[in-house]
């Protein structure tokens, strides 16, 4: 069965880059904050259908609320600041700075989770953002602001991993996704009116592609993480520097440089790491990274670990 929970995500991860082409080619034309207003717009009756299914008694009061507000906001800033990254950054550049998102986590798990993380891990987080280092090349190349909102996506996905992962039992599935959900529709409505555009028919098409494109892929992710190991589904995300330099060639003209593949590889085997040390067990009380199901900044997506609560009684993941 992890053979085919493999292929599923595969599957999936072809999908969410095909969602990051279409992107990058809407970006050249729009706004993200209008991108991502409109493309969770479209994600509304998708997502509604998993929100109707929450049967459990109870209120649409969170039981934590600074920490819901502070995971719904990180949530909603997540898929702008990705989507701008993708509008102006190379698509393997992109991938490799949002990579990062396993060592934030594991960073953000020790004084949220009370996570212990020792020599092996620390090791492999300084590996990873040593990869940073050289994929950005300071004094080498010149940095953009994508650069920096490939950093702002990963964190906000990070942090809002670490708290699902600190209020998950306590918190009904619907208050977990629905006030992000609303909070990032709101937030990008209060800047939507400094940057719309008028969208035309084939952009239309496109924004709905994304918001479906986003729902399907996470709905394979659910069936991946059922019926697979969660240390043999992760590692499966890093196959989108495949996809990155594909399309980068084909679409966009885009050759990966030695600087950007060696730093690549240096965070992925940072990444990769980390899970294997997670799932060997015994190593980490609260397995953050390998707990992180979900991809986040695909606003026709769900949250991954929230799906799969229904189907157990167990603390989400």
């Amino acid at each position: 069965m992890n053979i085919k929970a493999a292929l599923l995500a595969l599957l999936a991860y072809a999908i969410f880059s095909s969602h990051d082409i279409i992107v990058k080619l809407l970006g050249t034309a729009m706004s993200p904050i209008q991108l991502v207003f409109f493309s969770t717009l479209f994600s509304f009756p998708l997502v509604i259908l998993m929100l109707v299914q929450d049967t459990t008694h109870g209120n649409l009061r969170p039981v934590h609320p600074w920490w819901t507000v502070v995971r719904s906001l990180t949530i909603s800033i997540a898929p702008a600041s990705a989507f701008y990254t993708f509008s102006t950054l190379p698509l393997a550049q992109a991938y490799a700075l949002l990579f990062v998102t396993p060592m934030l986590i594991t960073l953000l798990s020790i004084p949220i989770l009370g996570e212990r993380v020792g020599a092996p891990r620390a090791l492999a987080i300084l590996l990873g953002f040593g990869g940073v280092m050289v994929v950005l090349r300071p004094g080498g190349t010149e940095l953009e602001l994508g650069h920096l909102t490939a950093l702002i996506a990963a964190f906000s996905l990070s942090l809002q991993s670490v708290i699902l992962r600190k209020i998950g039992q306590d918190e009904r599935r619907v208050v977990l996704l629905l006030y992000p959900l609303l909070t990032t529709f709101a937030m990008m409505g209060l800047g939507l009116p400094f940057v719309y555009q008028p969208i035309e028919g084939l952009s239309l098409i496109g924004v709905g592609s994304v918001a479906l494109m986003g729902f399907v892929a996470s709905l394979l992710m659910v069936n991946a993480y059922r019926i697979g190991e969660a240390a043999v589904v992760a590692p499966m995300q890093y196959s989108q520097i495949i996809w990155a330099a594909i399309f980068g060639a084909l679409l966009f003209d885009e050759a990966i440089d030695s600087a950007t593949l060696l730093g690549a590889g240096l965070i992925i085997a940072s990444g990769l790491f980390i899970v294997v040390r997670e799932a060997l067990g015994g190593q980490s009380e609260n397995t953050p990274v390998l707990r992180t199901r979900s991809r986040g900044y695909a606003p026709g997506s769900f949250n991954i670990s929230l799906a799969l609560k229904r189907k157990s009684a167990k603390r989400p993941e």
